[in-house]
């Protein structure tokens, strides 16, 4: 699995360029060119205010509820192999898919299809629904060409030594190597368990290394599609000279931020990474949108919300996340947990995951009248 880590490392860079890149496309070509508001520009002491609140606030939500799944795996509600667990991911589950239909979505067909971008092309074409069709593919394909390529590349190498494992030679010496060689140790982190022996791995361990390895591209996409939209949801508050707009957001977006957090530390809980990776996982997710806000902050004044290129780029960006989300949702933690034969088998546990799947779209859903 030393693999998966390269993963995360590239999924870390494309952020980090992304939080420096955003920014710089929004500064200027305003719709109207108008200058801001001179109410607006009296409010700012008080909004900026608000927005150091936010940062603490965000930041504080965002982390406790990341790791929450993280530190739960000592409460034996939240243990993995708990049936109330399945209700706890589908819960997580509806938070991400009302963020993506009900929060991302239409903002992203708000902008892209404001008159300020002209008719030709933005009037004459539905580009939201496109780039999230072409997101949600696009998805698709890192979610199983990375699959299997770490699967090949996995049980490749367990495979060689398997095969290293039977030859036979005539020196002491050489037979103990091949033994050695043949000696498969097998750790599968969701059992704790260990096979020796110089057949390789055991079908069930297979299936348990896959299932951790999907557990982890899942995870890593994921982050990398909620991340895209708390860096743009933070410019724009950050750049936000009302204090009547920060204010109500102020709430609204710790609420949003701590809901995500425990869909996403649900996903990393299982991919049972090791702490390093863990703890770069959580560090992101709590500090994309303070680090948005400050930056949004930072170019308030040139900065134009209504300005067409902000207009593209934050409607673009949009679509994109909330492609990759509704994928993720749907695909990779809904279907694959309500198909579950565990699940099907319990119409107390089928119902209950029901009701915690609509209370999370419920709750995320209520959020969206003010963020």
């Amino acid at each position: 699995m030393a693999s998966s880590p390269t993963l995360c490392i590239t999924i870390t860079n494309l952020l980090i360029l992304l939080i420096l890149f955003v920014p710089t496309l929004v500064l200027s070509d305003s719709c109207n060119e108008a200058e801001l508001p001179h109410d607006a520009i009296n409010g700012g002491d008080q909004s900026l205010r608000y927005k150091v609140a936010a940062i603490a606030s965000i930041l504080f939500a965002g982390a406790v509820g990341v790791t929450i799944p993280l530190i739960g795996k000592k409460v034996p509600a939240l243990n993995p192999e708990n049936p109330v667990f399945f209700m706890i991911k589908a819960f997580a589950a509806g938070v991400i898919l009302a963020t993506g239909f009900v929060h991302i979505l239409p903002e992203a067909f708000e902008r892209l299809s404001s008159p300020c971008l002209g008719e030709n092309p933005w009037g004459k074409f539905p580009f939201t629904g496109f780039v999230a069709m072409v997101s949600a593919i696009g998805t698709l394909m890192v979610d199983t060409f990375a699959t299997g390529y770490y699967k090949r590349l996995h049980f490749g190498k367990r495979k060689q030594v398997v095969a290293a494992g039977d030859g036979d030679g005539d020196e002491e010496e050489g037979r103990r190597e091949d033994q050695h060689a043949g000696h498969v140790h097998v750790h599968t982190h969701a059992t704790h368990g260990h096979s020796h022996g110089g057949s390789g791995p055991s079908p069930s361990d297979e299936e348990t290394i896959s299932h951790l390895i999907r557990r982890r591209i899942v995870s890593q996409v994921l982050e990398l599609g909620i991340v895209v939209h708390s860096v743009i949801i933070g410019v724009s508050l950050g750049a936000s000279q009302s204090p009547e707009t920060v204010k109500p957001l102020l709430a609204a977006l710790s609420f949003h931020q701590f809901f995500e957090g425990l869909g996403l530390g649900g996903c990393i809980s299982q991919a049972k990474f090791r702490f390093s990776t863990m703890a770069m996982m959580v560090l992101f997710f709590s500090l994309t949108t303070p680090v948005g806000i400050v930056i949004g902050i930072g170019v308030s004044r040139v900065y134009h919300e209504q300005g067409k290129t902000a207009l593209i780029v934050e409607g673009v960006f949009d679509s994109a996340s909330a492609g990759i989300l509704i994928y993720m949702a749907l695909v990779d933690l809904l279907a694959a947990d309500f198909m579950n034969p565990r699940l099907q088998s319990s119409m107390r546990l089928l119902l209950g995951a029901n009701v915690s799947l609509l209370l999370g779209t419920g709750c995320m859903s209520f959020l969206a009248k003010w963020a």
